[in-house]
């Protein structure tokens, strides 16, 4: 054996549970408070569990792929609660999005095992996981758009219109404040992002991090400017003074407004997610190419924007064969055919 090769039996006693902590105050650091919550969930409703008390020697690649089995069905072991709702529902089957994630928190702690050489490697990479289905996209057209302004009312048809003709995010969206708004140019600024986490509203720099200026049409321009006439710059462009507009439910019992006007309108169930899924949409339909659809939607790279919205870009590959087509058609009928021999010289 190779000195660099050798694992001292002592490291691989230690358990999972003490390994976890340092790597989720890690994660902490690095991600948004929303993103990191779904992984401190992750490791103590799901990961703790089962593996927090069990050395990292003995986790075994087959012990993880029977667990990933039992997640997947809603049969592993999770943490206790202490009404009967949450417990129905972690006996559910969960989708494959939960599952993929719970795995990479075991995963990942196990990465942190392997590189400070308490463990050669990693027992859980390889498992089988299950696939993720492609989840459908609601789009609307300019019509559908405008029955949803008109069904939500003169407090929200404006906020209605901005989502779903500049693609911003809710959080992007209900962070603005009147300085960010520029009604020369006809631009936003997004600078900041509101997130509620649990009970807390948690106000941070956007998604990506990246901050970006994205442009609105010019029947948005009045409605904006009326929402920002006689406030203060800071003062937010949606909602009064320092509150902040509530992302309006789109599921449960209690209708929201959003649930209304969908209603109202005649219109199918939707997230107000799916009104920036409608921006990209109206925008590729107009004519944008994915770059400029990529910075208007703040993704982190044009593959991200072609692999979200893959469906909305077949019919450029449909116009791409057609132009194609009749540029050859053109260029043919345009040049004289060359005279066939009759017979030999």
């Amino acid at each position: 054996m190779q000195t660099g090769d050798f694992i001292d039996p002592a490291g691989s006693r230690v358990t999972v549970g003490e390994l976890a902590p340092d790597w989720l105050d890690v994660k902490r650091m690095k991600l948004k408070p929303s993103s990191y919550k779904l992984l401190d969930d992750a490791w103590r409703v799901y990961v703790e569990p089962r593996w927090g008390s069990v050395p990292l020697g003995a986790v075994t690649h087959s012990d993880v792929q029977k667990w990933i089995t039992q997640v997947s069905a809603g049969t592993a072991r999770t943490v206790r609660r202490y009404h009967a709702r949450t417990a129905e529902v972690a006996r559910r089957p969960k989708s494959a999005t939960v599952v993929i994630r719970v795995y990479g928190v075991l995963a990942a702690v196990l990465d942190v095992a392997v590189r400070d050489r308490r463990i050669a490697r990693n027992p859980a990479r390889g498992v089988d996981l299950p696939r993720k289905s492609k989840k459908r996209h609601v789009y609307l057209s300019h019509d559908e758009v405008d029955r949803l302004a008109r069904a939500a009312g003169p407090a929200h048809a404006t906020i209605v219109y901005a989502a779903a003709y500049t693609g911003l995010r809710w959080g992007e969206l209900s962070a603005l404040r009147v300085r960010d708004l520029d009604l020369d140019r006809r631009r936003l600024a997004v600078n900041e992002n509101a997130v509620r986490v649990g009970s807390e509203l948690h106000v941070g720099s956007p998604k990506t991090h990246e901050l970006r200026s994205v442009g609105y049409p010019n029947f948005l321009a009045e409605a904006l400017g009326e929402l920002a006439a006689g406030k203060e710059p800071r003062a937010l462009l949606f909602g009064e003074g320092d509150e902040y507009m509530q992302r309006p439910r789109s599921s449960g019992t209690s209708r929201s407004w959003f649930m209304r006007a969908l209603a109202n309108a005649g219109l199918p169930r939707m997230t107000v997610h799916d009104l920036r899924h409608t921006a990209a949409s109206l925008a590729i339909a107009s004519g944008a190419n994915v770059k400029a659809v990529q910075r208007m939607l703040g993704h982190a790279s044009a593959a991200m924007t072609l692999d979200v919205y893959a469906d909305l870009f077949d019919d450029d590959v449909d116009a791409v064969s057609a132009a194609l087509d009749q540029a050859r058609t053109t260029s043919i009928v345009s040049k004289p055919r060359p005279l066939a021999h009759s017979g030999a010289d």
